[in-house]
């Protein structure tokens, strides 16, 4: 009788396993759900929060996010200290993204200026240009400045360390003679900081690279202490030698609280939006479709994209464009 009760037992338990055998080979076959795509997460590096490049970061952010569900891109914008700063970061991949100065963009991909220890910069790829930008020399008033040749022995902002700004101030003021460390007293401020400088009477002047109108310039003709814009002129030298440079009119129009009433005679370069050869193809195509597929959102999104042009968004690049920029302006026939 035991053996019997026995024997049953085993006969239980041997079925029993194969119904879970079973159940294990149907629960195998069931089909699988696809797995969700995961997000990239890309910043994009501009500057000071008065400038251009803050809002121009934002509003290429913003275009790219409103299609985050079908690309799976979500980007993010950074305040930065300039161009320098972020070719810098993009390079040690920091940043995915960055706004250049055109200046910038050639000097980091000849080995020049900031990167001649370091020698060209050979991942560092452009994607499209923006606005232009104008080197602006804001001085005041009472400080008997109408042209950047009249800077000698004052108090001058030319903007701090790793800033395109910086250097355009310097090469401006070689062109016609003065030497920033010994015929005037040179600060290193960012230009965020200077028009309220300029306002207390700590400044005489200052000069900011960038598109207009700007906040920043705004804030400095606004103020109590009255101010005009100086003219840059006498460089045609520094034109001839420097392809990224060239002739600007900043128009008075823009900033009626300035004193003067007349267009300013300067000279500038372009913003450029910049990448590295290691962000992904499809992430760097997303960013340049989205771009050009709303372009008249884009140029409503700030008044200095009014000049604003799509050939024109593909002149004044000198780093290669990167692969996933090149595949949209093949689809789109701009190149």
């Amino acid at each position: 009788m035991k053996k019997v009760i026995a024997l049953g037992v085993v006969l239980i338990f041997g079925f029993a396993l194969l119904a879970g055998c079973g159940g294990e080979e149907k629960q195998a076959a069931a089909p699988q759900q696809p797995a969700k795509a995961s997000t990239t997460f890309v910043t994009i590096g501009t500057g000071g929060i008065t400038g251009v490049y803050y809002p121009t970061g934002g509003a290429i952010a913003k275009i790219v996010n409103q299609k985050k569900d079908q690309y799976h891109i979500r980007c993010t914008v950074e305040s930065t200290g300039g161009s320098v700063f972020n070719v810098n970061a993009i390079m040690a991949g920091d940043l995915q993204f960055g706004v250049v100065q055109s200046d910038r963009q050639y000097q980091a991909t000849k080995g020049l200026a900031e990167w001649a220890d370091k020698g060209p910069q050979a991942d560092l790829r452009a994607v499209f240009s923006i606005h232009p930008e104008s080197v602006t020399l804001v001085a005041a008033v009472d400080a008997g400045i109408n042209a950047i040749q009249d800077l000698r022995g004052k108090r001058v902002n030319i903007g701090n360390p790793g800033s395109g700004q910086r250097q355009n101030a310097i090469d401006a003021l070689e062109a016609v003679g003065i030497d920033y460390n010994t015929d005037m007293n040179a600060e290193s401020i960012k230009a965020a900081e200077a028009p309220g400088l300029l306002q207390d009477g700590r400044i005489d002047a200052f000069f900011y690279t960038v598109g207009h109108p700007s906040g920043a310039i705004k804030e400095a003709t606004a103020g109590a202490r009255k101010v005009r814009f100086a003219s840059i002129t006498g460089i045609d030298a520094l034109l001839e030698k420097f392809p990224y440079y060239a002739k600007s009119i900043i128009p008075a129009t823009l900033y009626p609280g300035a004193e003067g009433g007349a267009d300013v005679q300067t000279f500038g370069v372009k913003a450029t939006f910049v990448t590295s050869a290691k962000v992904p193809e499809n992430v760097v195509y997303a960013v340049t479709k989205e771009v050009f597929d709303n372009f008249d959102a884009f140029k409503s999104l700030h008044p200095a994209y009014a000049v604003l042009t799509k050939e024109g968004m593909l002149e004044g690049m000198s780093a290669p464009i990167h692969p996933g920029a090149m595949k949209y302006y093949k689809e789109a026939g701009m190149k």
